[in-house]
């Protein structure tokens, strides 16, 4: 299922360096995964409950109480509280590499994938037992979220391990993997002319697998690998990227830098026949793909953001007609959803897309409570009048709230704790926005500041049947110091006054192992 991300959410600067030990429950609920992710389930394990889960239609279902969301699969049990039960250790960086992507996650019913330094393992949902390791002969450079019907996925990685002589080998292999088995079911490059295509990003839609670039986009059939489609050394513009999912809709580059022209085109996936085509205004640089059906564009225009969010519009338009059908002003300064238009164009995180409306949240800001104190909101925005429907969801006191994706008609998020609250997902009702507690994680001191070392913006989280996984996207090189351990962590509240990180020395909460554990979410 697609989570609104990505991969590893946008931003720069984050070197994750953690392997941190947590006392494991004996109690089959959580798995944590710190450095390489982070496991939740909530104690009932989101198996459906006769009694409790009975609720049906539009707010219907009371917070604590048990029931089904409207329009939701994701059951909410009678007690969301979730336990510790297992963890997987981050992947190991050697010196010459320092820092490489680990960006990448899967949730299926038989499987949690998630990729490693040059290769990607599955895990026993459940259990965290290792079922498969499929090895790469590089590093993975960007990851879809997208999975097909029978859990195919599809990633980018380079040719070649980094070394200190050659810390990049370019991102030209791109493989299609059977999620389920652990297996390649092919893997295949691209050209401009004769020299191979780096790619930036890739997707799958209609049973093709699209990457672009800024040489251009290439496309195969996800079933047999055949080319679909390759840049033309005759073309004046190219496909920098693509959106994926339900449509497939192309980001297209005409002109130069500062005169450029973005084309926005829904294409057939077969053919790469252009369906309809919205034009940018010209200067705008680059645009992201926040959803293909209905289908939502971001940009920054005229660099207005000045947040490094990348969004200051979103672009509702009519696949039909390639008509606008709304703008919507949505001021950095004011909203907290990031996007990574530049390279990584369906890389958007923090945000929502159904019921025709956008699902998006407010910048922090100051809560009612004594002391300081910070909380959010997360609104809509109507898609076909691109003014707000007045719909408002409170992350609470102390909490902040980002939506992860849509289930049916309800808006799942994450809630960030305060000091002394665990994390929660919650379940948005798309009508009334009533909120349904779906699971929350555990207040102590080891798991919170495990929780909170993680950022949702720029982490994947995989939610679905009462689990919760959050992987990072990061992993670097580690370092031994004997007896101690130093955990960097920098909160948000740090952020939001301008603080630098704190240093935490001494053992990492619960079996500490004298590893640095680096753990930072610096812009």
């Amino acid at each position: 299922m697609p989570s609104q991300p990505g991969p590893g959410g946008p931003g720069g600067g984050r070197k994750i360096n953690a392997q941190v030990a947590i006392i494991v429950s004996a109690v089959v609920a959580i798995a944590l995964i710190i450095g390489g992710g982070v496991w939740y389930a909530n104690s009932s394990g989101g198996k459906d409950d006769d009694k409790n889960n009975s609720a049906k239609g539009g707010g219907d279902a009371k917070n604590g109480t048990g029931g089904q969301t409207a329009g939701g699969k994701e059951k909410a049990p009678s007690d969301p509280s979730a336990k510790v039960l297992f963890q997987v250790p981050a992947p190991e960086v050697s010196k010459d590499i320092r820092s490489v992507v680990v960006s990448g996650s899967w949730l299926t019913d038989k499987v949690y994938a998630k990729s490693g330094v040059a290769e990607i393992v599955g895990y026993d949902p459940e259990k965290g037992s290792q079922v498969w390791k499929l090895p790469l002969d590089g590093p993975v450079c960007t990851a879809s979220d997208h999975v097909t019907d029978d859990n195919k996925t599809v990633v980018v990685y380079q040719p070649d391990m980094p070394t200190k002589a050659k810390s990049h080998h370019g991102c030209s292999q791109v493989a299609v993997i059977d999620l389920d088995t652990g297996k390649k079911v092919w893997t295949k490059t691209g050209s401009s002319g004769d020299q191979p295509i780096s790619f930036d990003n890739v997707t799958i839609s209609g049973g093709t697998v699209a990457a672009g670039s800024t040489s251009g986009g290439v496309a195969w059939d996800v079933e047999s690998g055949e080319q679909l489609w390759s840049p033309k050394p005759t073309d004046t513009c190219y496909d920098s990227g693509y959106g994926g999912g339900e449509k497939l809709v192309a980001v297209r580059k005409c002109g130069s830098y500062e005169a450029r022209e973005l084309h926005i085109q829904t294409i057939d996936p077969k053919t790469g026949k252009v369906l309809s085509e919205y034009k940018m205004a010209k200067g705008i640089e680059y645009a992201g793909i926040v959803s293909t059906n209905p289908l939502v564009v971001s940009a920054d225009v005229g660099d207005s953001a000045g947040d490094g969010s990348g969004i200051s519009d979103f672009f509702s338009i009519d696949n039909k007609t390639g008509k606008l059908r709304a703008r919507i002003s949505a001021p950095g300064e004011e909203f907290a959803a990031r996007c990574d238009n530049i390279s990584k164009v369906e890389q958007c995180t923090g945000l929502a897309v159904g019921n025709d409306r956008l699902y998006i949240p407010t910048e922090e800001h100051e809560g009612g409570g004594e002391g300081y104190s910070r909380t959010n909101e997360v609104v809509a925005f109507d898609l076909a009048t691109g003014k707000q429907t007045g719909q408002r969801a409170d992350a609470g006191e102390g909490y902040t709230i980002l939506p992860l994706r849509m289930d049916g008609g309800n808006v799942l998020a994450y809630k960030r704790p305060p000091y002394d609250k665990g994390g929660q997902i919650v379940s948005i009702d798309g009508g009334s926005f009533k909120q349904t507690t779906l699971l929350e994680n555990p207040a102590t001191e080891q798991v919170r500041d495990v929780e909170t070392s993680m950022s949702p913006e720029y982490s994947e989280m995989q939610y679905a049947q009462g689990r919760l996984y959050m992987s990072q996207v990061y992993a670097s090189e580690s370092s031994i110091t004997g007896t101690r351990s130093i955990w960097r962590w920098r909160s948000a509240r740090a952020a939001e006054r301008g603080a630098g990180a704190s240093t935490r020395h001494g053992p990492v909460p619960g079996k500490g192992r004298g590893r640095v554990v680096y753990c930072e979410q610096f812009r």
